[in-house]
This record gives C-alpha cells, sequence and structure tokens, in this order.
C-alpha cells in the first residue's frame, strides 16, 4: 500500500488582500463607465430638448398676455390671434362691482407688422431648464391695435364713471367732552378720469385681463389718513387749545372761556392746519366789552342837593383793548393756559359794580352853577362857578369824566383869547376847571350871556382847595337838573 505524504497548504496573506483590491478596482471602474453612460445620455437628451427650443418658445411663456408656451416660432402668431378672439378686460372697482370691456367691442386685432422674432434671440435654447421654475411674460410695443373712438365711447359708458359721485373725504376731527378724536377718513368713489384711461389702455396694449381700478391708482383719494403723522400733530394740537381754561375776573362776576367755547372756533383745513377763527375771538371780546365797560353809561347820581339824576355820557369808567385782549386770549388758547385774569383795559375805573365813582368825586351842576368837592365821602370843598356859554355853542360837556392830570401854572389859549391860570385840572381835551382871575362874580345866570368857552371858571380860593387835594383819576361828574 502506497503511502502518500501530507502536504499543508497555506494561504499567503499578501495574495489575498491584492484579490480583493483588484476586484474593487474592477467595481469603480465598471460605475465610473456607468455614470459617464448616464452622463452623457443625459447631455444628449438635455441638447436634443435644446434642439427643440431653436424653433419653439420655452415654458411658461407668454407674449402680451397669450400663452405660447412650446409652440413652434412659425405657429405663435395664429395662437396670439386666437387669443385675441375672446378677450376681455375685467376692470374690478372699489365697490366690488366689475365691468368688462371686450376686444370686439372696441376693434381688437393683432398687429402683423409688429411681430414676434425680436423674442426668439431672448430665449437661448440652453436656458430653456429655467422656465420650468420661472415663466416669462413678454411684452412688444404695438402689437394689438384698436379703436381709439370706440374705446373711449366704451370707457364712457362705464358704471364707475355714470354714478352719483361720492368726494373723498380727509380724515376728520370730533369734539366730544373736552375732547378731540380723529375721525377715519373717506374713500369715496371718484375716478380721476385721466389715470382710468391710461390704465386701460395699458392692460389692453399688454393683453391683461384684469384691472383693479384702486390698485392702479384711479380714485381720488384723501390726502390724510387715520394714519398719518400729520394726524396725530393735529390732533394733539386741538386738544392742547380745548384744555385751555380761561376766566375773566369782573370783581365779583366771572367770564369762563374753555373747551365748549373754544372748539367752536377752530377748523382743520384740507392741509390739515389748525386755523383759529380770529374774527369769532374777537366777537367775544367785543361781546366782553358790550357787556362789562362802562364808559359813558346811564348812571343813576344822587346830587348834593338831594335829587337823584341820570348822567350818561363821559370817559369815566372800565373800557377793555379789545384787539390787545383779543390777541392776549389767542395767546391763553394756543398755549393751552389754565389762568385767572382781568382783560387788558384801555383805562380803568377806580371801583366795579353799581357805585364805580366812590365817595371822593367832583361835582358840577351846570343849572345851579356850583361844584362840590368830597373827599372821602367829607365835603371839602364847594362854591359857585361860571361853566360854557349855551347861547354861543359852548356848553360844558355833561357826563362822568375823570382827571387827567393837574398843572399849576398854564395859560390856556383858544380862538381869540389867551388866559394865564395857577391852577389847571382838564377832565376832557382843553375843557377843565380852573382858577379865572379877572371874575369878579361867579354862579347865577352869567354863564347864560358871559359864560366860558367850556371850561368850568371857579374862584381862586375854590381852585386852590380843590387843586391841593385832588387825584389824577378823580371822577368829575357835569350834569344838568333837567
Amino acid at each position: 500500500m502506497r503511502t502518500y505524504d501530507r502536504i499543508d497548504y497555506k494561504c499567503d496573506g499578501r495574495d489575498s488582500h491584492m484579490r480583493h483590491i483588484d476586484i474593487k478596482k474592477l467595481l469603480k471602474s465598471g460605475l465610473a463607465i456607468n455614470i459617464a453612460i448616464l452622463a452623457a445620455s443625459i447631455a444628449l437628451i438635455y441638447s436634443l430638448i435644446s434642439l427643440y427650443f431653436c424653433s419653439h418658445f420655452f415654458f411658461n411663456t407668454e407674449i402680451n398676455g397669450a400663452n405660447v408656451s412650446l409652440k413652434a416660432h412659425s405657429t405663435a402668431a395664429q395662437a396670439i390671434k386666437e387669443y385675441m378672439k375672446g378677450y376681455e378686460l375685467q376692470l374690478t372697482e372699489r365697490n366690488g362691482e366689475a365691468e368688462e370691456i371686450a376686444g370686439h367691442d372696441i376693434g381688437l386685432q393683432y398687429n402683423e407688422k409688429a411681430g414676434i422674432s425680436g423674442i426668439y434671440s431672448l430665449q437661448r435654447p440652453f436656458q430653456w431648464m429655467g422656465s420650468l421654475f420661472e415663466g416669462k411674460k413678454y411684452t412688444i410695443s404695438d402689437l394689438y391695435v384698436y379703436n381709439q373712438d370706440l374705446l373711449k365711447n366704451k370707457i364712457d359708458q362705464l358704471n364707475c364713471l355714470n354714478r352719483t359721485a361720492a368726494e373723498p373725504q380727509n380724515v376728520n376731527f370730533k369734539y366730544s367732552s373736552g375732547l378731540y378724536e380723529a375721525v377715519k377718513e373717506v374713500y369715496g368713489n371718484t375716478i380721476i378720469r385721466d389715470q382710468l384711461n391710461k390704465a386701460v389702455k395699458a392692460s389692453i396694449e399688454k393683453g391683461e385681463t384684469s384691472l383693479n381700478l384702486e390698485e392702479e391708482h384711479c380714485y381720488k383719494e384723501p390726502k390724510y389718513t387715520l394714519s398719518s403723522y400729520k394726524t396725530h400733530i393735529v390732533e394733539n394740537l386741538l386738544n392742547r387749545y380745548v384744555s385751555a381754561n380761561i376766566t375773566y375776573q369782573f370783581d365779583d362776576k366771572k367770564e369762563t372761556v374753555n373747551g365748549d367755547a373754544i372748539h367752536k372756533w377752530l377748523t382743520v383745513s384740507e392741509d390739515l392746519e389748525v386755523v383759529i377763527n380770529k374774527t369769532a375771538v374777537q366777537k367775544y371780546i367785543n361781546e366782553l366789552g358790550r357787556k362789562y365797560d362802562t364808559v359813558g353809561v346811564a348812571r343813576n347820581f344822587k346830587t348834593s342837593v338831594g335829587k337823584t339824576v341820570t348822567v350818561k355820557g363821559g370817559l369815566y369808567g372800565w373800557k377793555i383793548d379789545r384787539d390787545a385782549e383779543a390777541e392776549a386770549l389767542l395767546e391763553n388758547i394756543t398755549r393751552g393756559e389754565v389762568v385767572e385774569k382781568e382783560p387788558v383795559y384801555i383805562q380803568k375805573a377806580l371801583f366795579r359794580g353799581e357805585d364805580e365813582i366812590g365817595n371822593t368825586y367832583l361835582e358840577i351842576n351846570i343849572t345851579k352853577q356850583h361844584v362840590w368837592f368830597y373827599l372821602d365821602g367829607k365835603l371839602l370843598a364847594n362854591g359857585s362857578v361860571v361853566t360854557g356859554n349855551p347861547n354861543r355853542g359852548w356848553s360844558t360837556v355833561t357826563g362822568v369824566y375823570m382827571l387827567n392830570y393837574k398843572q399849576e401854572g398854564a395859560v390856556l389859549s383858544g380862538q381869540g383869547y389867551e388866559a394865564n391860570v395857577t391852577y389847571w385840572m382838564p377832565f376832557f381835551g382843553n375843557t377843565g376847571l380852573h382858577d379865572a382871575s379877572w371874575r369878579y362874580s361867579f354862579g347865577g345866570e352869567i354863564y347864560k350871556r358871559n359864560g366860558t368857552h367850556g371850561c368850568i371858571n371857579a374862584p381862586f380860593y375854590l381852585a386852590k382847595t380843590i387843586f391841593e387835594n385832588i387825584e389824577v383819576g378823580t371822577p368829575i361828574i357835569s350834569y344838568e337838573e333837567g
């Protein structure tokens, strides 16, 4: 029996590793080939499609509203003509109404002369891929033509131009309970004809099928709205004005100007400018003057002989400076001030109330040709005088006046006379009381035949006593008993 020696074969690790690398290379080589084949196929397909688009429009392509996607260049014009046959432009109006302008109503036609060939070069065949994601809309001028007169007539017949127009109104301001609030603007429905014409023509020429009149700004719009910056400024300004509270003091009486009166004097212009009616303010001050001015009013006066006479006229009393106070009140309002005040006066009496004269005054009784001077309620001096000659038109004025000033040593002159006096006390222009050294008698009927030019001639002693005790502003009451 043959005996065989056993031989053990051991696998060399390096050989195994080499065989593994060879397999990987082989696999990688096959994948690369496949990828190359795929890429070449895609490139070929892309090139073939690009070749197609050498004579066709891209995906999602419109020309003046007509869809020519994937249309051959040679058939695109026909597609546009078909689009025009049923063309309508829908107008959407502010109130939600819709109106149409149909192509056949305005003689809409395709303009063969305009042509679309210029678009061919804009679509480069190898760029067709982008049209899958983003459409292209082209507009050619004069591609569509229409009858201008027919379009004008069609626009003239639109309801939006023939209904009653409501004009737009700016934001407004309402006063209530001491405050102003902004009131929302009104948009109205008034069409801007030129803008409408322009928008309609542009839409038709572009082949658009819808036109929103509001978006195309075909309506007259309010200039200022609730959201306008100036609205808030004006609202704050109005509220500052009506926050003013001005209280006029007239002794124990008061008059108040507050928002309830002020808001009636305020207006807001179209440009949102706040205007205070100066005429109305002046009128209010004039009314105050008529109510509280006392210059020249009739006064009941108890005379030194016991009779009560009514004296009216003269320059004594309270008198508001109406122009100056109107300006002052305007200033109070614009600053929104809360104040108690006296008005600006041209002149003041010594007192307010029923008895403005008080108990220091000079009384001139023309009828009796006599004067009395009271100081703090006590009779200080009195005596006969000579007043103006009524028969020559020089009667002494009547009414309540006040001493303007007093002068020691004066020369009085007029037409045909000149006189030196020691004590001069004028109360109405060149009319006043003074001494008259040239006279030897006073009182009685002298004034009717040898009276003055209007002044009151008094004996030296009487003029001196009055002069030394009377003060500027002292009331002077001149009257006839009637």
